[in-house]
């Protein structure tokens, strides 16, 4: 178990910077999440990258999280249509905006955009698409990553801008340049990547937050229950003709 300890202080370690440096920004994620669903307005959650996905799934239909959240589940960056495939579609200039364009997101609309490095051209288009249309942006991505990634990496978006600065508002995941964290002696490369720890830490730590700000004002938001928990499938009937019409994905 020794490099499973070790990826597991690792891990923990970045949970703790993120708590020191991001708690602030956090905290504001949450109110402007709490004021959308205080609106009755649904919060989208878009990772326009391979594993990046997986934390705007982590958001959406999960037992304790709210119901008011729609994922942006495109399939051309989702692995399942292939790995290599999405890799290039994730870095397709243009991109991002047909996803947003088909996922109807207007002005007053709010997007959070999951990116571990954030320097891919389907996470930049989205971000520049979101913000001509007056929709407010909230970014998860590594600052670190993406100001240490050379500016004509094949990744970037053409303009050769990074996600951090392009949203409102950033919350720095402080993933380096690689992922993976643990050596393993005589093997060249690095194994255990973090960013996907990190990213589900953050999404839930803003979910739960504003969660709390609205049962402190007296408002108690719709919540997914597990289905495989009993009761839950009764639990969640009660809701879900309220957002079918709404969220895509459902």
């Amino acid at each position: 178990m020794k490099y499973a300890l070790e990826y597991y202080e690792k891990v923990k370690t970045y949970m703790d910077q993120v708590i020191e440096t991001e708690s602030e920004n956090i905290m504001k994620a949450a109110e402007i999440v709490a004021n959308q669903i205080k609106e009755d307005k649904i919060v989208y959650a878009y990772g326009p990258g391979g594993h990046s996905n997986l934390a705007s799934q982590e958001l959406f239909f999960r037992a304790g999280g709210l119901m008011h959240v729609s994922a942006i589940l495109d399939e051309g960056t989702l692995l399942s249509g292939g790995a290599l495939r999405s890799m290039a579609i994730e870095r397709r200039p243009g991109y991002g905006k047909i996803v947003l364009d088909d996922y109807g997101l207007q002005s007053g609309d709010l997007l959070i955009i999951i990116n571990a490095y954030g320097i891919n051209a389907a996470t930049i288009d989205a971000a520049l698409e979101a913000k001509r249309l007056g929709v407010k942006t909230i970014g998860i991505s590594s600052k670190q990553h993406a100001l240490d990634t050379p500016k004509d990496h094949p990744a970037r978006h053409p303009s050769k801008q990074n996600l951090h600065d392009v949203v409102d508002l950033a919350i720095d995941s402080k993933v380096k340049v690689g992922d993976a964290v643990i050596e393993i002696e005589n093997l060249d490369q690095k194994v255990g990547a973090v960013s996907t720890f990190v990213n589900a830490y953050i999404v839930n730590s803003i979910s739960m937050e504003a969660t709390a700000k609205l049962v402190e004002q007296g408002i108690q938001p719709p919540i997914w229950k597990s289905g495989n928990a009993t009761g839950g499938d009764e639990w969640n009937n009660q809701f879900t003709s309220r957002f079918k019409h709404k969220i895509k994905k459902l």
